[in-house]
């Protein structure tokens, strides 16, 4: 399947090829321009559409079947549903019915409720997945059981691919919470409302045949509507189209570990002793529990210094809500809704801001927001002596997780790191990553509960933490110190199958997977 590798600029081995398609290796941060145009979807025409609005069609699979479900298709769906999605499930009940095989698959994300898939996969249904594939997939993928290699790209890498062609959606299903028959819809209304559905938008816009999916139908117009009915070519209501409780799924409560409050008060404490926080500063933090801590300690220094920030980059919750709410944040820039919380705010609080992946992160445009950040809070599985991080694998090399935003939040003006410096006795730094999918001249500075390691190119930020009595060390140091603690882990065997390639947020290849030897 790879008949040759070569070396990218980070040092990494990729194939020329990814199920028959040239690749394009990693040439460094900011070196690689891309040429040409953007994809363009196929000119339709009013004619071939009913002239009183309405493209409801009795049933998702009539609407696939309409829409020319054919072999080697690509079919791509939204995670905004998260843990309660059923869009997806549906499509592929359809498509084996219907005797169709060799389905790429494309979501924005997937969740442990897609292990459902895996029957797909066996069978040939699917042939392989675009998109982040956590728990149960990611292990079928590691295991080498896919019959074409996987893809992941972060999620303004997915906008960049379909915008220019690098990914042709066949058909596009869209699930929300509200809908009309001509195809306007939203997700903040509804019994399956969801927040924003940001992550569809590029779907909407460049798939050749679009399908909308809700369980809460209304007469037109459909208002808000975040998806234009005018790029909709079906519209179908179903019973239920999520599970509203397992929908806000996620880490939404601040960690109880004192080991992890250490982590997010040391975090703090360094963001407001280098100056990060300042009157209009901006943030982004995750929904762990680790990340809502630090929004809560940076909440009470703001409160102390009678400042605000201008703009939080959200997934949303109710902690971000309540921070808008009281005045400490100006608005809430979203790009996905992490619980109820959330979905009320962006439903009814003009400064709750519905944003995409095309605003926020997709790196082939005229500029986004990512780079406009000035300190962004994100997580890692691994991180190297030399600050490269890993979020896809952990250290037994294992595929358990999705790149989600985190490869375009690197361009963040400081990209803090807070991890601990080991779970269940691995270290976490290591000499070499496992998959490295963000290099480490991108990230700035390491928390743990044992020491701050601060990327030597960032000498602005060493010499503000010098006389301030912060726990500052060097990398190696905590390197050292965990493996005092938990001895040199072994590395894991593979095979030279590559199951997986890591896009970088440019369209390159970073990185890959290999099978793992059993």
């Amino acid at each position: 399947m790879h008949d040759k590798l070569i070396r990218n600029a980070i040092g990494r081995m990729v194939p020329e090829k990814i199920n028959g398609k040239q690749v394009v290796p990693f040439a460094g941060v900011g070196k690689y321009h891309p040429k040409g145009n953007h994809h363009g979807p196929r000119i339709t025409t009013n004619i071939d559409f009913p002239a009183d609005g309405n493209k409801q069609v009795g049933s998702l699979k009539e609407a696939l079947i309409k829409a020319g479900l054919n072999n080697g298709m690509t079919i791509s769906t939204h995670h905004h549903f998260r843990e309660g999605d059923r869009v997806a499930n549906m499509v592929f009940d359809c498509a084996s019915e219907l005797g169709v095989k060799d389905l790429c698959w494309f979501p924005s994300a997937s969740f442990s409720c897609h292990a459902y898939l895996l029957k797909y996969l066996d069978d040939g249904t699917i042939s392989h997945i675009e998109g982040s594939m956590n728990g149960p997939l990611g292990r079928y993928c590691s295991e080498g059981k896919m019959r074409k290699t996987a893809v992941l790209r972060s999620h303004g890498g997915r906008y960049q691919a379909i915008q220019d062609g690098d990914v042709k959606i066949d058909i596009a299903v869209i699930g929300a919470g509200c809908a009309d028959s001509f195809g306007n819809a939203n997700g903040v209304h509804g019994p399956s409302a969801s927040g924003s559905l940001g992550f569809a938008l590029a779907d909407a816009r460049y798939a050749d045949k679009v399908i909308v999916v809700t369980d809460n139908m209304v007469p037109f117009p459909c208002i808000p509507w975040q998806i234009h009915g005018n790029y909709v070519d079906y519209t179908v209501k179903v019973d239920k189209v999520g599970i509203p409780e397992k929908i806000v799924s996620g880490t939404t409560a601040i960690t109880r570990s004192p080991d992890r409050l250490l982590i997010a008060e040391t975090t703090a404490r360094f963001c407001d002793v280098t100056g990060i926080i300042h009157d209009g500063f901006s943030f982004q933090a995750g929904a762990g529990g680790t990340a809502l801590s630090i929004g809560i300690f940076f909440g009470d220094i703001m409160r102390k210094k009678g400042i605000k920030a201008r703009f939080a980059r959200g997934g949303s919750n109710q902690y971000l809500v309540n921070m808008l709410e009281e005045g400490l944040v100006e608005y809430i820039l979203d790009g996905q809704t992490f619980d109820l919380e959330g979905v009320r705010s962006i439903r009814d609080n003009p400064c709750h801001v519905m944003t995409s992946p095309f605003t926020s992160y997709n790196y082939h445009s005229k500029g986004n927001f990512a780079s406009m950040v000035d300190v962004v809070i994100l997580g890692a599985t691994e991180i190297d002596i030399n600050f490269n991080a890993n979020v896809v694998t952990h250290s037994d090399g294992y595929l358990l997780h999705g790149l989600g935003g985190w490869q375009n939040c690197l361009f963040g003006k400081t990209v803090i790191l807070p991890v601990p410096l080991f779970r269940d006795r691995i270290p976490v730094i290591r000499d070499e990553v496992t998959t490295l999918c963000g290099p480490g001249e991108l990230i700035d500075v390491i928390i743990t509960e044992r020491g701050i390691a601060i990327n030597p190119l960032r000498k602005d930020l060493i010499d503000k933490t010098k006389g301030s009595g912060l726990p500052v060390k060097t990398i190696h140091q905590l390197k050292e110190e965990a493996e005092t603690i938990c001895g040199i882990p072994q590395k894991p065997v593979f095979t030279d199958k590559i199951v997986a390639a890591i896009k970088w947020v440019d369209g390159t290849v970073i990185d890959v997977v290999r099978q793992l030897e059993t």
